[in-house]
């Protein structure tokens, strides 16, 4: 650690992920809602710092950008963490619930798109 870079982090980004810069699996969108496990595993490896502070922010489910919003980390750096807590068994991830196939309302949009026509 040669000192801080501009936005005042000590570590690379690189060294977060152990050089990589692809998850190793493809659970993770912006939406997916991630929880930490109470109690964690008893085998489960003691997390790095930066996993430790997911975990702290994942003791209720938040989503995927949120998360890194609330890190201050890129999304796809932390979800190369969240591939590694989730093969570990220390988070779960919830995929957003599909949305109904039915068509709209076209009522209902004309009635939006006249009320936002009065604005």
């Amino acid at each position: 650690m040669a000192g801080e870079d501009s936005t005042g982090r000590l570590v690379r980004l690189f060294a977060l992920t152990g050089g990589r810069t692809r998850p190793s699996r493809g659970d993770f969108t912006l939406i997916t809602t991630v929880t930490a496990v109470d109690p964690p595993p008893a085998r489960a490896p003691r997390p790095q710092p930066e996993q430790a502070r997911i975990l702290r922010r994942c003791g209720k489910p938040i989503a995927v950008a949120e998360l890194a919003a609330h890190l201050d980390l890129p999304v796809s750096v932390v979800v190369i963490m969240l591939c590694d807590l989730l093969e570990a068994g220390l988070i779960t991830a919830h995929p957003p619930h599909p949305v109904s196939p039915r068509s709209p309302d076209l009522d209902l949009l004309k009635k939006v798109r006249n009320g936002l026509g009065r604005l």
